[in-house]
């Protein structure tokens, strides 16, 4: 089985400037080892939406990897655009995944509501939005990490 190549985007403003630690980012780096996944790329960028899209769109067109996985910038604060941004650069939504991160969530609190997340497919990539904290990215990929091999044979061509 081929490795599943990921690149995992950190949305933060704080952590761009070297003010805070990329937890998050490391987390995704290693729950996706679980199948098989292979980190080809991970930086940390502004909340911005121009420095989001370079970047997602520089890991679907150039590095052709399978999934990216963003972290952070999905919640209210006039800063949080990385919806938005993923928003420019999809050209297929899929609502399933971030409902279904959502409604596990939701097992465990209320707030789970509250993220704006989204996911789609450009090209050959599937991009899943994450929240920032480590806890709601751990339990957001426990609910959706499995589904990705499936997710990724399907966009191929394989069946359902």
């Amino acid at each position: 089985m081929n490795p599943v190549e990921i690149a995992v985007l950190t949305s933060s403003d704080r952590c761009s400037r070297g003010e805070a630690e990329d937890v998050s980012g490391k987390l995704i780096s290693e729950m996706v080892k679980t199948i098989g996944g292979r980190t080809a790329a991970r930086d940390i960028v502004p909340d911005e939406i121009p420095a989001i899209k370079e970047k997602l769109l520089h890991y679907c067109d150039k590095l052709k990897v399978n999934v990216v996985i963003t972290t952070g910038g999905t919640g209210f604060s006039g800063r949080d655009v990385t919806p938005e941004a993923t928003a420019q650069v999809i050209e297929k939504n899929i609502p399933g995944l971030p409902e279904l991160m959502r409604a596990e969530g939701l097992k465990k609190t209320r707030k789970a509501a509250l993220s704006r997340g989204i996911c789609g497919i450009r090209k050959n990539t599937i991009i899943i939005n994450l929240p920032g904290s480590p806890k709601a990215v751990k339990e957001s990929l426990e609910a959706i990490l499995d589904l990705i091999p499936h997710s990724l044979e399907m966009l191929r061509g394989g069946g359902h």
